[in-house]
């Protein structure tokens, strides 16, 4: 069972990837964080020892929910590969097509930004996104078993390429402020997938 003090480092964490998904990490100080979120300025250092280890534990928030949200579509024994993978790209299209195309993925956000500001925000990141494709290698190893996906390609390999087309599509996205690259993103994903 959850306690307060786990509750109020939950609800600081979400408070943080909501602010730091529209403006970023370094825009936003850890006064605006617990501010938003209500909770005293002093208590901070109770939850966290610095703002980089804030931020480490942001992104472990940010994956955990991320990853589970993936491992439930990839359960779903009732859906074919395709039917995942689809599912997925959908959700992805969906929260990056989100307020002006701006989306709510903190690797795009924040991948370059913290990437050279902290070692350790960038090893959660290495972490999440491999965890991310280890998850989109394991719906397409599903597909290409239940004869729903069609392409030839080892499935890791394609998986990396098809993340690293969606990542930069959502760069693109948010520039253009327009989903026309998630829209390509996603046919690129159909046909290599053969779906």
């Amino acid at each position: 069972m959850p306690t307060a003090e786990t509750d109020t480092r939950q609800h600081i964490l979400a408070t943080a990837q909501t602010l730091m998904a529209r403006k970023g990490y370094t825009a936003v100080g850890l006064n605006e964080v617990l501010s938003e979120a209500g909770v005293p300025k002093g208590s901070f250092y109770y939850y966290f020892s610095s703002k980089e280890n804030f931020g480490e534990e942001l992104m472990k928030f940010y994956f955990s929910d991320y990853l589970a949200t993936m491992r439930r579509i990839a359960g779903n024994t009732g859906k074919t590969g395709a039917d995942q993978l689809e599912e997925y790209w959908q959700r992805f299209y969906d929260l990056q097509s989100y307020d002006d195309c701006q989306g709510k993925c903190l690797v795009v956000k924040l991948a370059t930004e913290v990437s050279d500001l902290s070692e350790p925000m960038r090893l959660q990141l290495v972490d999440g996104t491999a965890g991310i494709i280890d998850n989109l290698e394991r719906m397409i190893s599903t597909g290409k078993q239940d004869g729903s996906v069609g392409a030839p390609e080892e499935p890791r390999v394609l998986a990396e390429q098809l993340y690293d087309a969606w990542l930069g599509a959502s760069t693109m996205a948010k520039i253009q402020r327009t989903p026309a690259s998630l829209q390509r993103a996603l046919d690129l994903t159909k046909s290599r997938l053969h779906i």
